[in-house]
């Protein structure tokens, strides 16, 4: 018989089972206590010092449990700090976690990486990282995957009230809702953002109100209600499989300790805690439970009794398990993910002039037809065919699903090249410009970078960046910020000079398991031609090419850089050996030390300003690696330290390309 909806002299919480079976009922249950019991635990031993640090959410596991108990294993689901519920939920080993905790080797980040810091690509669970807001837009991805797959998986992904503040939320939602992605957008408004108010944090009443400014549909739950928050999304995910549009789903709860155990609660007023304390959520159904006759007092003791021993021998194997073997080689190793397959070798075949930006398309219409998990993203790149026309003509041959125009939003979009790779695709984003990269900094060089080395998930993704000044462009189209990401391990950075080798580097990039930042230099587009083999091929990213052999000096360089070293050299009739890096991380130390042995000087070009730019590194790394075979001082050379201006004149004085023939000068007369 089904029961009306109750509140029971002993709960404040209205409980409807709608037509759940009192298993279905004992089950969720035991799915709240788990975590709340696991919480416990770990309070005592964080009090003994026993584990480092601890997010608690005691208060809020109704909203963890109920969601997850209410999706199928295949949907996506990214949680929180305060989440344990999902995890356990999902059945994930106690071991595998408690030892995640811990830093233990059998962890799943083997001690790279805190609490749920993690990612389990088998039981569809992939944690945050510490910039909130960063998961929203690879949910984005993942539901992407689903909906290319012609699936009816869906994700589901946690934001709290403050992390509600950040660009990637909007982002992220903006994007759902213009694409029609499958993602309930889950909001955990608990009060506070650590110790900062809801009234300081927003002004709107309740984050329903803003789906209708994204076009979709807003729910709100009691957070606090397991049953109500099941119920809400087993519907929302049920209906979402079909109409794949995105909701907002805001669960009204409350964090009943610190943000961490550290920060306390010292700034929540009283009585709202003990308002609070009167709708714990696992108190409450117990209570519901017993009331309803489903569970009986020493069932309680016995079902406690049960998982306590679960807990305690979880733990007693955590601490009995193997620690992390601290190995240099090992951990270098893991940075980057190992290559896909064999590179394919230039063919003898037939070769024919090209313009840079044609061997570019060239390389990019291969790739798509080789690989039918390739997706293309960025500002206008679909039937406008780009900004440089690049992508002309991909639409009619690949389709709008591989070739997508974007919102104008470079962070979740690179976000979602990432949640696409976890159903095995690769992705392609391209930046209208290199300078705008800077929106989506964070995605690149603390999602996309680390990852791989964290828990072991390949990010085979290419972020195409048009790059460098000479256009009259100004400050904020014509910035060579390579050296930005030059420093960040886990991402590889390429920087090809002439069209055979924009060819050959970029479908190597598209192969790569690894992100890579492909730097294209905009003034090379159409003023510079090559021979480029007709047919599909690679050049390995990591090997320089030696494009003028000499024995007076050597030029480090790369993009434009060549081109002008290479007018210098035939201005002055030196005997330069010019050295194209073509990749500058990693770069090819054994070509560079080789001639700079050979030679006994050396000069270091970019186009880069000089202060920070990758030469220094260059630079550093000679001096100290071929100081006996030095014959004068490693010398650098860059633009000057400004910002690129727009005025033809100040842009020539900007660049090093007339003050490079002085420098050469210096350097061989030294």
């Amino acid at each position: 018989m089904l029961l009306e909806p109750s509140v029971t002299a002993t709960s404040p919480i209205r409980f409807d089972r709608k037509r759940l079976t009192n298993e279905e009922l004992l089950t969720l249950y035991r799915q709240l206590v788990l975590p709340r019991m696991i919480e416990e635990k770990m309070l005592i031993l964080l009090r003994q010092s026993q584990i480092s640090k601890w997010f608690s959410g005691i208060g809020q596991e109704a909203v963890a449990v109920g969601v997850t108990a209410a999706l199928q294993p295949e949907d996506y689901i990214y949680p929180l700090h305060r989440n344990l519920g999902v995890f356990t939920t999902r059945e994930m080993p106690l071991l595998r976690l408690f030892s995640q905790w811990q830093g233990k080797a059998s962890g799943y980040t083997q001690g790279r990486d805190r609490s749920f810091h993690f990612g389990s690509p088998p039981d569809r669970v992939i944690g945050m990282i510490s910039h909130l807001g960063a998961m929203l837009g690879v949910a984005d991805g993942t539901a992407l995957a689903s909906n290319l797959k012609n699936g009816q998986s869906i994700s589901l992904v946690f934001s709290g009230d403050g992390g509600a503040s950040e660009g990637d939320f909007h982002e992220a939602i903006n994007i759902a809702a213009v694409w029609d992605l499958p993602v309930i957008f889950l909001v955990e408004n608990n009060g506070y953002g650590l110790s900062t108010p809801s009234s300081e944090q927003f002004r709107c009443r309740q984050f329903i109100d803003k789906a209708i400014g994204y076009g979709i549909e807003g729910f709100q739950v009691d957070g606090n209600n397991v049953l109500e928050v099941f119920d809400t999304t087993r519907r929302i995910a049920y209906a979402m499989r079909y109409t794949r549009k995105p909701v907002i789903l805001e669960a009204i709860t409350f964090r009943m300790r610190g943000h961490e155990e550290a920060s306390g609660t010292k700034y929540v007023p009283k009585d709202l805690m003990d308002q609070w304390a009167q709708k714990d959520p696992v108190a409450n159904y117990e209570q519901y439970l017993l009331d309803q006759a489903v569970l009986t007092p020493e069932a309680v003791v016995e079902l406690r009794a049960e998982v306590k021993q679960t807990i305690e021998a979880a733990w007693a194997a955590t601490l009995a398990g193997p620690e992390i073997t601290v190995n240099l080689n090992h951990e270098l190793s893991e940075v980057y993910a190992p290559a896909a397959t064999e590179l394919v070798e230039p063919t003898v075949g037939e070769s024919r002039e090209l313009r840079y930006i044609d061997a570019i398309t060239e390389g990019l219409r291969q790739a798509m037809q080789r690989d039918d998990s390739l997706v293309l993203m960025g500002q206008d790149i679909a039937e406008y065919g780009g900004v440089f026309k690049i992508t002309q003509g991909f639409v009619e041959e690949f389709g709008k699903a591989r070739v997508r125009n974007t919102p104008l939003c470079e962070s979740s979009v690179i976000a979602c090249a990432l949640g696409l790779t976890l159903e095995g695709f690769r992705a392609m984003v391209e930046m209208q410009f290199a300078d705008f990269v800077s929106c989506g900094f964070n995605q690149i060089v603390n999602n996309l970078a680390k990852t791989h080395y964290r828990w072991g998930h390949p990010v085979p993704v290419v972020v195409r960046m048009p790059t460098g000044a000479g256009t009259a462009a100004g400050p904020f189209h014509s910035q060579s910020n390579e050296a930005w990401f030059t420093h960040v391990a886990g991402l590889k950075v390429v920087y090809p000079a002439t069209p055979a080798d924009a060819k050959g580097l970029l479908t190597s990039a598209l192969r790569e398991n690894n992100p890579v930042l492909y730097f294209e230099h905009k003034q090379l587009y159409r003023s510079t031609s090559g021979l480029v083999p007709e047919a599909y091929y690679n050049i390995p990213i990591g090997v320089a090419a030696r494009v003028a052999e000499g024995e007076s000096a050597t030029v480090v360089t790369y993009g434009a850089g060549v081109h002008w070293a290479l007018q210098a050299r035939a201005e002055l009739g030196a005997d330069l050996d010019v050295i194209d890096l073509r990749t500058l991380l990693p770069w090819d130390r054994d070509t560079v030390f080789e001639s700079v042995r050979r030679t006994g000087k050396v000069l270091v070009l970019h186009e880069d300003t000089l202060t920070g730019g990758f030469g220094a590194e260059i630079a550093a790394t000679i001096s100290e690696e071929c100081f006996s075979s030095l014959d004068a001082p490693v010398m650098r050379m860059g633009s000057i330290d400004s910002p690129v201006p727009f005025h033809a004149e100040l842009e020539k004085q900007f660049l090093p390309q007339a003050r490079l023939v002085a420098k050469l000068s210096e350097l061989l007369s030294y």
